[in-house]
C-alpha cells in the first residue's frame, strides 16, 4: 500500500486516519450546516467547527452532486470558485484544502490559486483530469463512477465499482473513494452495505482508500434513525472502515467522526507495515477472503511463482485463504473418515475424543443445521476453500451427517 503525499499531509497505513471536514458554497446542497455563501462566514466555519474539531482536510464543494439537482457547466462552476478562493485567503487555521469538482479546468483553477488536492467525483471521466493533478504534483480523491461527467457514483455491483477506479488510470498520488451513497436511481441500499462488507477488497487497488459514509442512508435503515439522529450509527461505521482499511473519512461531524476514526485505527489487526531488507521489501496484506486476495493478486499480475502454480487470479485465490470450522457431535468413525479424507485432499483436522453431553450442530438431509444436545467428538477443520471443497468431495454419503455438514460448508465457500 502506497503513502500519498498531500502537500506535507501523509495518507496511508504507517499514519493516522485523517479527517476530511466539509464546507459547501453551493446554496442548493441539502445539509444546511455546511452552506456558506459569504466568504467570512464560511471561514468562520471552517476555523472553529472543522480545523479546531480535528479536521485534517477541508473538501470545498461548488455545487451539489444530488441526482435531484442539474449538473452546473464548468463555467458555472468557475463563477463560484472566487468564493471558495477567498474563504481559503481568509481561514487562520492549519488544514488541506480539497476542490471538489468533475472538471479539470475547475481543478486547474484552484490548483492555481491555492487549492492543495482535488477531489474528483466523476473518477477521471474528464480525461484531462489526472493530467491536471499530475502536473499540479498534488494528491487527488478518485471517486468511483462511470465515464459520464453527469453521473458521478452511479455504479451499483460491486465488481463494477473496482473497476470503475481504473478509469482512464491512476496517478502516482491517487485516493481511491467507492462511493457510497444514492447517486443514482437504480442503487439500493444493500449495494452499499455489501460495498462496504467488502471494503478490504479496495485495497487490492495499493492506494490509499477515502470513504464518505457520515448519516449515509444505508446506515441509517439499519437502526431506523433520521439523519438528525444517525451519529450514532456513522461513528459506528467509521470504526469498522478504518478497520478495514480506510484512510480518509469524509464527515460534516468531526470531532465525534476523529474519535471514533482513532479507535478503528487502533484496534485494527496487528500486521507486518511495510518494512525493507535492503532491497527486499515487506508488507504483511490484509487478507480475509479469496476475493481480497484475488484483487491482490490481479494487482500484481498473478505470476505463478506467487501463486502455488496457479496464473488466473481467481482459481489461485482458492488456494490462497485458510478458512477454520468447528464441527460437533462426531462419532469415532466420522472422525475417521474425515481425517483419511483430510489427509488426501491437503485439510488439517485436529479432533478431541469423546466428551461429555454438550451442545452440538447438526445438519439434516437439506442442509440445515438444528442444536442438539449429543454426545460426542470435536474436531477443527482448517483448509483453503479449494481443499474444503475436494474434502467434500471426498467423502461420500455413507457418512451421512458428515457429509451434509461438508456439503454446507462447501457451499458457504462459494
Amino acid at each position: 500500500m502506497r503513502t500519498v503525499d498531500a502537500a506535507g499531509l501523509k495518507i496511508g497505513d504507517e499514519h493516522p486516519p485523517r479527517i476530511m471536514g466539509v464546507l459547501n458554497v453551493s446554496k442548493e446542497s441539502p445539509y444546511d450546516p455546511s452552506v456558506f455563501d459569504d466568504p467570512g462566514d464560511a471561514a468562520e466555519y471552517v476555523d472553529e467547527e472543522l480545523i479546531d474539531e480535528g479536521a485534517d482536510i477541508v473538501d470545498v464543494g461548488l455545487e451539489s452532486a444530488n441526482k435531484r439537482f442539474e449538473v452546473l457547466s464548468a463555467e458555472q462552476e468557475l463563477d463560484r470558485l472566487d468564493t471558495a478562493v477567498e474563504t481559503l485567503e481568509s481561514v487562520s487555521g492549519d488544514a488541506i484544502f480539497s476542490i471538489e469538482t468533475r472538471y479539470h479546468e475547475v481543478a486547474d483553477a484552484a490548483l492555481s490559486q491555492g487549492f492543495d488536492m482535488v477531489n474528483d467525483i466523476c473518477g477521471f471521466a474528464d480525461p484531462e483530469m489526472p493530467r491536471v493533478c499530475s502536473e499540479h504534483d498534488v494528491a487527488v480523491a478518485k471517486m468511483a463512477s462511470p465515464p459520464d461527467l453527469t453521473r458521478p457514483g452511479a455504479i451499483e455491483d460491486v465488481d463494477d465499482i473496482y473497476d470503475a477506479l481504473g478509469l482512464n488510470g491512476f496517478t502516482d498520488k491517487t485516493i481511491v473513494d467507492p462511493a457510497f451513497g444514492g447517486w443514482s436511481e437504480a442503487k439500493t441500499l444493500e449495494d452499499d452495505r455489501e460495498t462496504f462488507r467488502r471494503l478490504r477488497e479496495f485495497r487490492g487497488l495499493g492506494y490509499p482508500i477515502l470513504v464518505s459514509i457520515n448519516r449515509k442512508n444505508f446506515l441509517r435503515s439499519v437502526a431506523g434513525r433520521s439523519t438528525e439522529e444517525a451519529l450514532p450509527v456513522s461513528l459506528a461505521a467509521t470504526s469498522m472502515a478504518v478497520e478495514r482499511g480506510a484512510h480518509i473519512i469524509r464527515t460534516h461531524d468531526v470531532a465525534e467522526t476523529r474519535d471514533a476514526a482513532l479507535i478503528g485505527k487502533e484496534f485494527a489487526r496487528d500486521r507486518l507495515r511495510e518494512h525493507r531488507t535492503g532491497d527486499v521489501g515487506i508488507e504483511e496484506l490484509d487478507v480475509t477472503t479469496t476475493r481480497e486476495a484475488e484483487r491482490h493478486l490481479e494487482r500484481i499480475g498473478g505470476s505463478s511463482e506467487s501463486a502455488g502454480g496457479e496464473s488466473d487470479p481467481r482459481t489461485a485465490s482458492a488456494t490462497t485463504v485458510v478458512r477454520v470450522f468447528e464441527l460437533t457431535g462426531l462419532s469415532d468413525g466420522n472422525v475417521g473418515v474425515l481425517s483419511t479424507a483430510a489427509a488426501e485432499v491437503g485439510v488439517t483436522v485436529v479432533s478431541a475424543g469423546s466428551a461429555a453431553p454438550n451442545q452440538s450442530v447438526l445438519a439434516d438431509g437439506n442442509g440445515n443445521f438444528s442444536a442438539t444436545d449429543s454426545t460426542g467428538r470435536t474436531a477443527v477443520v482448517f483448509g483453503t476453500p479449494r481443499a474444503l471443497t475436494a474434502l467434500d468431495d471426498a467423502v461420500d454419503d455413507q457418512s451421512a451427517g458428515l457429509a451434509d455438514a461438508l456439503r454446507r460448508i462447501s457451499a458457504s465457500l462459494a
